[in-house]
């Protein structure tokens, strides 16, 4: 928690984990230094320091107390990346109550079966984003939301009374409560794409996201002297756990450059702010990069950074070292369930181990690469299932105990689906998924969800969704669609059909309409022959990544 520039060395474990809550990290770090500058939102023109950001958290959290929220309620949070989300982040921790990240792409099928699962009894959020109206969107749904007592929206006149009733100070009541918290509470439910149709709730815990986010930071050789630029969403681990958490257990600075990402504005962001950190999934980076007057920034500040969420081409990894001067930039694997990180590539390594590898495992934490089949651990470059072990691992998927038994072994292992490889020095490099599971620019899509959703069009009959290659997204939605006899539908009205209803990101990009669909002899359907038959129809090309 000094200036001094942590070792970046994760093989270490003889640094302890952080066994304290969220709350109390905050505070002690506001402690050390409270003139320090804590949250930069350059969107909206905000500057915290640490004592100032502690403040507005303990204000928050003294007026959820005042309205009667209390440890284990669960209150939503719909918006994107604003200071408020930060707030509401260490506000919601420093009293217990455990906070449900909602995707802004959610559309009113989405909210309103994470806000019932949950069993939601607030709703925090902004007003509308892009084209998406939240206050009217709710109010939609509000009749089928059988927990929810109360919504705020930013920025209204109730949300500043809100704020306004937590300022007065307490008789103790704040302090009580989070002294009554314990680092195994939990505290965040984060909803992943599942493969039956339905989301599943990971329930993380102040254990869980504060270490990962302190050893990403270690990885990273974070001090207070660090600025990381966090253009990835907060709802999302990447941003609220490597980003946001990553940067406070090392007294850095968080900087939120847009509500949402732009490439320019991330840019400018980073020569203004002269931030020594950025993240972004590939495709941010290619787009960064790709941006008609990048010579022009002054990106000389930075020197690490977090490639993640996808599969990074292995061109665009050199060009983000050479032109953007990270040159101890790491890449990152894991998935929500394990907070998120499990493994990461370290400064020192060479071009070959970082753009061909996700590093090596980290601190405290377990792996292992075993055969899908009889659950053995495989030889050393030998494809296997990845697991792991450790202070990382989920408490479990929220009220869903049945899928959390088929995700966690008996012996505490999360079965991630993800087939790897280790070899004999530790390094682990991912070579496909066990699961169907598509990646399309750093959002996770199971085929199974966009199914199940297209399974409701009256004209459709049976339907198979497969990822095909994409050169800006790494992967992109194809639907095979077998129509009802004697139905009709075109392209545009099944894409027309998903609107509104599901997320963005998971309509389909192209649609085939088929009679059959390429099975094997025992009656299984054969996607990679799916995939093999769009790229040569769509003269679709694999992207090379590491």
């Amino acid at each position: 928690m000094t200036s001094a520039a942590p070792s970046h060395d994760l093989g270490r474990t003889d640094t302890p984990l952080l066994e304290e809550t969220i709350g109390a990290l905050l505070d002690r770090v506001a402690a050390l230094d409270p003139a320090k500058e804590a949250l930069v939102s350059r969107h909206q023109g905000l500057r915290y320091t640490y004592g100032e950001l502690a403040a507005a958290v303990d204000g928050m959290a003294r007026a959820m107390l005042r309205a009667g929220l209390r440890k284990g309620d669960r209150l939503g949070i719909w918006s994107p990346n604003y200071a408020e989300w930060t707030l509401v982040q260490f506000a919601t921790a420093k009293i217990g109550v455990i906070l449900v990240n909602l995707n802004p792409a959610y559309r009113t099928s989405e909210v309103e079966y994470a806000l019932n699962q949950s069993g939601c009894r607030w709703l925090v959020a902004a007003p509308s984003f892009k084209t998406s109206d939240y206050t009217a969107m709710i109010a939609e749904v509000r009749p089928n939301l059988s927990t929810l007592e109360r919504e705020l929206y930013f920025w209204s006149d109730e949300w500043d009374a809100f704020v306004a009733s937590g300022e007065a100070p307490d008789d103790g009541e704040l302090a009580a409560t989070a002294a009554a918290l314990h680092p195994d509470d939990p505290i965040n439910i984060q909803y992943t794409s599942g493969t039956t149709g339905f989301p599943k709730g990971a329930t993380l815990t102040h254990r869980n996201i504060l270490n990962n986010g302190y050893f990403v930071g270690v990885g990273c050789g974070y001090s207070s002297a660090d600025r990381v630029c966090i253009p990835v969403p907060f709802y999302h681990c990447f941003g609220m756990v490597m980003g946001n958490l990553g940067a406070v257990t090392h007294g850095a600075t968080m900087v939120i450059p847009a509500d949402a990402f732009e490439p320019g504005a991330v840019l400018q962001t980073v020569q203004d702010e002269r931030c020594t950190s950025l993240y972004g999934v590939p495709t941010m980076f290619i787009a960064e990069l790709a941006h008609p007057e990048f010579d022009r920034f002054d990106l000389t500040s930075l020197r690490t950074g977090i490639l993640a969420g996808s599969p990074c081409p292995v061109e665009v990894m050199k060009q983000t070292i050479e032109r953007m001067h990270m040159s101890e930039v790491t890449i990152c694997y894991g998935m929500t369930e394990t907070s998120p990180v499990s493994t990461q590539t370290l400064a020192d390594d060479d071009i070959d181990r970082r753009t061909g590898t996700v590093g090596r495992v980290h601190p405290h934490v377990e792996i292992k690469i075993v055969d899908p089949a009889t659950g053995q651990t495989v030889p050393h470059g030998t494809a296997g299932e990845f697991c792991t072990r450790g202070y990382s691992v989920m408490q479990g998927y929220w009220n869903d105990p049945t899928r959390t038994a088929d995700a966690i072994d008996a012996h505490g292992f999360m079965h991630t689906g993800d087939l790897a490889t280790m070899d004999e020095a530790g390094y682990v490099n991912i070579v496909g998924r066990i699961k169907d599971m598509v990646i399309r620019g750093g959002e996770n899509v199971y085929p199974r969800e966009i199914e199940e959703f297209l399974y409701s069009h009256p004209a459709v009959a049976d339907v198979q969704v497969i990822g095909v290659p994409d050169q800006r997204y790494g992967e992109e939605i194809m639907a095979w669609i077998r129509l009802k006899d004697g139905a009709a539908a075109t392209e545009d009205e099944i894409k027309d059909f998903c609107r509104g209803r599901i997320a963005h990101y998971k309509i389909p990009r192209y649609v085939k309409f088929v009679d059959e669909f390429p099975m094997t002899v025992t009656g299984k359907v054969q996607k990679f022959l799916m995939r093999d038959a769009a790229k040569e129809e769509l003269g679709l090309d694999e992207v090379s990544t590491a």
